[in-house]
């Protein structure tokens, strides 16, 4: 291995970080490497995966600003160059919506950027939001062969980071996509998550008169309510919903499909020809122990709600809904939307933030930056445990929290080693907030009022999964409220499956 790439790679414990002159000096020498045909692949898999620059922790716990600051362009050109641009391409087989992965990642090594953006967007309308929340560690880069060569996904050649770096350069961009000529035939698209803001665009692009109605005051679901602003900005979401409205989308808000209006009654007495349903999973599950019902005690999709679009951390100034201070937290959980809520909760001012998780970290859900970035703010895990019962005072205020400490056992229908809990290992931890994130369900409203929708014992809409189509003629679904709680990019995934089943149908279809 050159001594000179060594210094940061994953095999040297005691690597230190690269300076910005030493690596301008790496992408000098291995560029000039690459024209004279000399790198090969025992030298891309000596090049140092390029870590993200990032907020200092004790910074970025007291202020909603985007932790990871983005590559820069020798980070981005470096980290492309560990390509070994494999023939079968085999990280594209973990790719929801098969993006030539290979194909942009050579571009970028190349200094052709915007190529590599076109390649993105031939499959993906929303690259500056899946380059940074989307798991790639479990997707494409598990199947990465750096990866798989250092025996650790992230390792691999850090796709997401790449796509970001590329979306980014593209955040002023005036362009919009061409439209077809107009078809006369209505599309209604109900939520505006990532889902939604896809099939709204492909449906749209088809030449068809296309509304989305969403049930909040702002669009981008679950983006915009459950994602934070620190791992994801809200401004990247609009510029996807203000090219909606360029191509013109008309976006309806405050309307609760189910309520406002149902289904047939969009399709029989409004004039719809096609429904696209990418409502999502938004019913939060709880544990169903004593104490649920005290003050303190929220759901992650409440608190990350009031705290991410009603900006409940502007205390007194502007908040819409203002959200009461604490000072010792426990979030339960392991999921990314467990991190989210904890590291949310530092930002609103916390002094003490427990995450407990009834199995070890091996376990957790979290994608592993989350994890990562949750320890270095200072989120105390405490692993094998799960609460009991929650407990308050005179005044149905919470005030702490009776914990159980489990060991694992044999596997359960997950995979993973199921909890036990040790008999007599109840504790106590004084607190004043509980935050329940242990996932969601689907809303039952537009099961409830639509009972020609065929519904899964889950709860969840039952589609054909070649067109997403559902039991009723016209109507098709995507997202969490088909597949149950999942990614970004799946549900955009479906979404432009849905679109082209909508296409197809209304071309063959005369009501």
């Amino acid at each position: 291995m050159n001594p000179r790439w060594a210094k940061a790679h994953p095999t040297n414990t005691l690597g230190t970080p690269m300076t910005e002159n030493e690596r301008q000096e790496l992408l000098k020498e291995l560029l000039a490497k690459q024209e004279a045909g000399e790198l090969k692949p025992k030298d891309r898999y000596d090049i140092p995966p390029q870590a993200m620059p990032e907020q200092d922790p004790v910074v970025r716990a007291g202020n909603v600003n985007e932790v990871a600051t983005g590559y820069t362009e020798t980070h981005a050109r470096i980290e492309a160059l560990r390509c070994l641009r494999c023939k079968n391409a085999p990280c594209v087989k973990g790719c929801p919506v098969q993006i030539r992965i290979r194909d942009f990642v050579v571009s970028i090594a190349e200094g052709k950027y915007t190529e590599a953006l076109s390649i993105i967007k031939e499959n993906s309308l929303l690259p500056a939001v899946c380059g940074r929340v989307c798991p790639q560690e479990n997707q494409c880069q598990l199947n990465c062969t750096v990866g798989r060569k250092f025996k650790d996904p992230t390792q691999a050649v850090s796709i997401g980071r790449l796509e970001r770096f590329v979306a980014d350069l593209d955040q002023d961009a005036e362009a919009v996509p061409r439209i077809a000529a107009e078809t006369g035939k209505k599309v209604a698209i109900v939520g505006s998550g990532p889902g939604g803001i896809v099939a709204a665009a492909d449906t749209r692009r088809a030449g068809h008169d296309v509304t989305l109605f969403e049930a909040f005051h702002k669009p981008g679901g679950v983006m915009v309510y459950g994602i934070p602003e620190f791992r994801l900005p809200k401004a990247i979401v609009q510029k996807e919903i203000d090219t909606l409205s360029k191509i013109g989308v008309k976006i309806v808000y405050n309307f609760i499909v189910g309520k406002t209006r149902t289904v047939q009654q969009l399709l029989n007495e409004d004039g719809f020809d096609a429904i696209y349903i990418g409502v999502g999973a938004g019913l939060p599950n709880f544990m169903r122990i004593e104490g649920e019902s005290l003050v303190g005690v929220y759901s992650a999709n409440e608190y990350l709600t009031r705290a991410n679009l009603m900006k409940a951390y502007r205390y007194g100034s502007g908040a819409d809904t203002p959200i009461a201070r604490s000072k010792i937290v426990a979030v339960i959980g392991g999921g990314n939307v467990a991190m989210d809520s904890a590291r949310t909760a530092l930002r609103l001012g916390a002094e003490k933030v427990y995450l407990i998780y009834r199995r070890t970290e091996k376990e957790m859900p979290a994608r592993i930056e989350e994890v990562h970035h949750a320890k270095e703010e200072g989120i105390e895990f405490r692993i094998l445990q799960s609460p009991k019962r929650i407990l308050g005072d005179e005044n149905s205020h919470v005030t702490a929290i009776e914990c159980l400490k489990f060991e694992l056992g044999e596997p359960d229908e997950s995979g993973r080693r199921r909890p036990v809990p040790i008999e007599g290992s109840e504790f106590i931890i004084e607190l004043d907030t509980v935050i329940m994130a242990i996932g969601n369900k689907p809303n039952p409203l537009i099961a409830q009022t639509t009972p020609e929708l065929e519904i899964s014992k889950w709860g969840t809409i039952v589609v054909d999964e070649e067109t997403m189509a559902t039991s009723i003629p016209g109507v098709y679904a995507g997202g969490d409220i088909v597949s149950g709680a999942a990614t970004v990019i799946l549900a955009m995934g479906q979404g432009r499956i849905a679109a082209a089943g909508i296409n197809q149908y209304l071309a063959n279809h005369t009501k």
